[in-house]
């Protein structure tokens, strides 16, 4: 845990100084009880969210390439990993997170910025783009689906999912994370194997457990693909992806397609092989690949 602190201690203070000393834009003081935002390098706008569980510390890498070329915002939710869970301790998670997300781009007066999120974090900027409108450049989810049932079944619905949800939430806040963590991937192969490693990762660094059941019971249970119209950005969904027909992997280039129908503009998709639901972390070159293509 000591080792944890320090790497993202570490993170966040290289982030200042990279700003104090490199003639980036001012920022004015963003203070949030939901969401932690760092910045690092410069250059055109990115923002970076995290999935569930994770803090920024998961796109170490992704920063590290990018830092040079691009202005990052590394977004945190309060709760995950070591940081307090603030606001996000009671009520709704997501819509709250992704407004203050907006406010966050909004005061900081950030000119059409690229978003790319993982997992909840695509989520969250799925929601994002679609209320911000013109006010977002561009779009990347990774491994994420506007509807978690989606990745089980195009016909699934929020009440098939439902029982799966309320049992996920209960073990948490009674159990604990690391109840959840020691069989989530059972879990993921019971839910259809896309998922199947949403609930225990190389990115799981635990949290708040009431920040951490209500925000996987939204994951599971919030359908966003009425909102997908609103989106006027364009979106590029990377996921992993397996050619063996063996895997549960490779039924995904099918159900993501599927999934992000409902957008006024056609995604890009970009299956990456070799790579689970941690994409960036399981195949970081290829990924990285992606990210400078969707950044052009």
């Amino acid at each position: 845990m000591e080792q944890r602190r320090n790497i993202i201690r570490g993170l966040i203070g290289g982030a200042v100084l990279w700003s104090a000393g490199s003639g980036v834009r001012a920022q004015t003081a963003f203070s949030s009880r939901r969401i932690t935002v760092t910045t690092r390098g410069r250059g055109a706008d990115v923002l970076l969210i995290p999935g569930l569980a994770s803090t920024a510390e998961v796109w170490r890498g992704v920063a590290d390439r990018l830092a040079g070329k691009r202005r990052l915002h590394l977004v945190s939710v309060r709760g995950f990993g070591d940081l307090a869970a603030g606001a996000n301790a009671s009520g709704a998670v997501m819509a709250a997170v992704a407004a203050e997300v907006r406010r966050y781009i909004t005061e900081q007066r950030l000119e059409r910025p690229a978003i790319i999120g993982h997992s909840m974090g695509g989520q969250v900027g799925l929601r994002v783009a679609a209320d911000a409108g013109v006010r977002i450049g561009r779009v990347m989810v990774v491994d994420s689906s506007p509807f978690f049932a989606a990745l089980i079944s195009p016909r699934a619905t929020v009440g098939d999912v439902e029982p799966i949800a309320q049992l996920a939430y209960q073990a948490i806040q009674f159990l604990g994370d690391e109840a959840l963590r020691s069989r989530g991937r059972q879990m993921g192969l019971e839910l259809g194997g896309a998922t199947d490693a949403v609930f225990g990762s190389l990115g799981w660094q635990g949290g708040d457990r009431r920040v951490l059941a209500q925000s996987l019971y939204e994951v599971m249970t919030v359908d966003l693909r009425r909102r997908l119209p609103d989106i006027t950005a364009p979106v590029t969904v990377v996921y992993g992806w397996s050619a063996d027909q063996a895997s549960p992997r490779s039924r995904t280039d099918r159900l993501f397609r599927g999934a992000y129908a409902r957008l006024r503009t056609p995604a890009a998709f970009v299956p990456i092989e070799g790579a689970e639901h941690m994409v960036m972390i399981d195949q970081p070159t290829r990924f990285m690949a992606a990210v400078d293509r969707f950044l052009g």
